[in-house]
């Protein structure tokens, strides 16, 4: 102790850093905001980057905004985000539920992919990332735009997710996920299956493949084109540093995870009122 006592006097404190932010638009923003307000408070330079389109993305004292053009106006996505929301909360069957989840999907991956592209082949909004020197990209990798840039400029990645459809997430972040004891998405289940339900979970794994093979192909044909290599949506975020997981066991079911994934679910609710009994 009384070496080590000497060498800790001499170290100075934690310097802030500069951040980019590619976030997701909604009710995923909502959330990522409140990180953004507590890191500003902390001396974090913050630069949040959205289309000019957007819907709840806003600005603050906390951090710079700044827009780049596309082709959809604002009324356009909002219309769609009504229409996800329905879809999300209907009384359906299974398969009516599972047909309108995968069209929503495939139509919200048209859009932001074209968001995307536009802002890749900006290039006075390319220019100032690379000349901004920033330090980390936060991003919610449902929209993996933001990690196309952060291969681009080789910038460490920070993701901060519930999670994404045919568990690409942990695929990506090399966890177990065996369909007979993990739900699927999506599926309803917990992690207390009866058979059937174990035989329906694993029928979902199988289909999953095909599914969202379809729904990130523009991803991921965007992202082969612009890093010009092959790329697909785990390989992508196969690259993310540090996962922040908007789940917890509290909320979710037991699963394996990788070190570098953090629980903090309910980070949402932290300024609600109680949950009841």
């Amino acid at each position: 102790v009384a070496v080590l006592l000497p060498f800790l006097c001499c170290l100075g404190p934690a310097a802030a850093g500069k951040l980019l932010v590619i976030p997701m638009e909604g009710s995923h923003w909502l959330s990522m905001k409140e990180v953004l307000v507590e890191l500003s408070k902390k001396g974090h330079e913050i630069v949040v980057i959205a289309p000019e389109s957007k819907i709840l993305i806003d600005s603050s004292k906390g951090y710079e905004l700044k827009t780049y053009p596309v082709s959809f106006r604002g009324g356009e996505m909002e219309e769609f985000m009504r229409s996800f929301t329905a879809d999300c909360f209907s009384e359906d069957t299974f398969l009516v539920r599972f047909w309108k989840t995968w069209e929503n999907f495939r139509k919200s991956s048209v859009m932001f992919q074209a968001f995307c592209s536009s802002l890749l082949y900006n290039k006075e909004m390319m220019k100032y990332v690379e000349e901004g020197k920033f330090d980390a990209i936060f991003t919610d990798p449902v929209n993996p735009c933001g990690q196309i840039m952060a291969l681009h400029f080789s910038i460490p990645s920070v993701f901060f997710l519930r999670g994404i459809p045919c568990a690409i997430d942990v695929h990506a972040a090399q966890c177990p996920h065996p369909p007979s004891y993990i739900p699927r998405m999506f599926s309803l289940h917990t992690d207390h299956m009866t058979y059937p339900q174990r035989v329906k979970n694993f029928l979902m794994a199988i289909s999953e493949s095909f599914i969202c093979s379809i729904m990130f192909s523009p991803f991921e044909s965007l992202a082969s084109e612009f890093l010009q290599k092959p790329m697909t949506m785990t390989q992508l975020l196969s690259h993310g540093s540090i996962w922040l997981m908007r789940i917890d066991f509290v909320f979710e079911y037991p699963m394996p995870i990788m070190p570098n994934m953090i629980f903090i679910g309910g980070i949402n609710c932290a300024k609600k009122k109680p949950l009841s009994q």
